[in-house]
């Protein structure tokens, strides 16, 4: 017999809530199981790499339906321009995070200096 889980299980194994797969299971990120003739759901191994890939897309800042779309499509290819894809955006955000705090700390100095502009929030 191969491997089963309940949804509190499968939750534990992931890392998760059980509310957290019931939503992912809403959104088709992950297929919803049989029932036992009592009605409880059973997840198999397959369910549980699943949802740890989708646990794991999420920690790297996919989004869901960037998870989905890879689910979908799945394949190193795919999986590379998606990457690709999320490592541009990282860096444009890091650039910006970084043009942020350069004109944080102008806008500190000058407030250290007794500048008006730092009460006007004005920044060179």
């Amino acid at each position: 017999m191969s491997e089963s889980y309940t949804i509190g299980e499968l939750a534990r194994a992931a890392g998760v809530h059980v509310e957290t797969v019931r939503y992912y299971e809403r959104r088709g990120l992950v297929e919803p199981p049989p029932r036992t003739a009592s009605g409880y759901r059973q997840y198999s191994a397959d369910d549980l790499w699943r949802l740890q890939f989708v646990v794991r897309a999420k920690q790297l800042g996919f989004t869901l339906a960037e998870v989905a779309e890879l689910l979908g499509h799945g394949g190193a290819e795919n999986v590379l321009g998606a990457a690709r894809a999320k490592i541009a955006a990282v860096e444009a955000q890091v650039a910006e995070l970084e043009r942020t705090r350069c004109r944080l700390e102008t806008l500190a100095r000058l407030c250290e200096d007794g500048d008006a502009n730092c009460v006007t929030l004005r920044v060179p």
